[in-house]
């Protein structure tokens, strides 16, 4: 699956991935009218207008883009309905050709994580036959536990050909809390020095990566935020052959600017993730023309700025 990812991104010259986080302050009053008509102010009405105002994005855009990130919190909070939304998504971009990771970022002990593994990217055994759950090509993953709660996803994307993103440096303010403290480290060649955590996690995915290798690049990435731009060099440097899911673009304050170091000197090694700044583009004041009836349109002008301001900021790379 990360073969057929990097050939998309090369297709579509966009190492673009919309992240489909709907909340219903996005989702235009016209489109909750029509699904409250349906099915009241109830969990399922909310889930009809997250479906209706997702498959609208979905059909403006899919044609720009290799992937879709939908972040599986943003249905769960309504309850079994939103769930359903949450696979009828997944499914319908998988129609359009898009490549989907799932926004799950689960990790626990060894069973428990098989079965978010397989829930997900492979296939459970229900009496003679065999059934998927969600089946989204690439899930985000939480490494926290260690080793315990990442190798069951690591033996699943092995089986199903299928891809994981380890969680390494997050895009948000707080990340450091954790991320960043030191860790002395006790190897020989090392023993007596203080390291980043996030180096130490990004060093164990490129170490898990080199038991799944595709063509050029690994099953297994990571997850680094445009927000830190200087660690994203680093950790680039540690995980040559991980590609990076890098949150943080546009609403959260990075720009095309702060991505070159993401990237290989190939061009590729990242994909980088916009959620609201895309799916609600249409609030945004350089998209008020567009208005909330034609929010699906400011969507796809926002990938095509997005896209240019990647494009720009590699190429002045050099």
């Amino acid at each position: 699956m990360i073969d057929q990812l990097i050939n998309k991104i090369k297709k579509t010259e966009a190492p673009i991935v919309v992240g489909l986080d709907p909340t219903m302050k996005f989702v235009p009053e016209h489109i909750k009218k029509q699904a409250f008509a349906e099915y009241g102010e109830t969990g399922k009405g909310a889930a009809q207008a997250v479906w209706l105002y997702n498959k609208a994005i979905i059909d403006a855009v899919y044609d720009l883009i290799p992937a879709v990130k939908p972040q599986i919190a943003m249905y769960e909070q309504f309850g079994v309905e939103g769930l359903i939304t949450f696979q009828k998504t997944v499914e319908y971009c998988k129609e359009k050709g898009l490549v989907v990771i799932g926004d799950i970022k689960r990790g626990d002990i060894g069973s428990t994580s098989e079965a978010y593994a397989v829930g997900h990217l492979g296939k459970v055994q229900v009496g003679s036959t065999w059934c998927r759950g969600f089946d989204e090509d690439f899930v985000t993953v939480n490494p926290y536990l260690g080793s315990d709660g990442v190798k069951p996803f690591i033996k699943v994307c092995q089986e199903e050909k299928k891809g994981i993103f380890v969680l390494v440096k997050t895009s948000n303010p707080s990340s450091g809390e954790f991320q960043d403290r030191l860790v002395r480290c006790g190897t020989k060649e090392e023993e007596g020095t203080d390291r980043p955590l996030y180096e130490i996690v990004g060093e164990q995915v490129a170490a898990w990566g080199s038991e799944c290798m595709g063509d050029s690049y690994s099953y297994v990435g990571a997850v680094v935020g445009a927000t830190y731009p200087e660690q994203g060099r680093i950790l680039r440097e540690i995980m040559p052959k991980a590609y990076i899911l890098v949150p943080g673009y546009g609403a959260q304050g990075g720009k095309g600017a702060d991505l070159v170091h993401f990237f290989n000197q190939d061009g590729l090694g990242a994909i980088i993730n916009s959620s609201r700044g895309i799916i609600a583009a249409y609030q945004q004041e350089q998209y008020a023309q567009y208005g909330a009836q034609n929010f699906a349109d400011a969507s796809r002008a926002a990938v095509l700025a997005m896209k240019e301001d990647i494009a720009q900021a590699l190429a002045a790379r050099g």
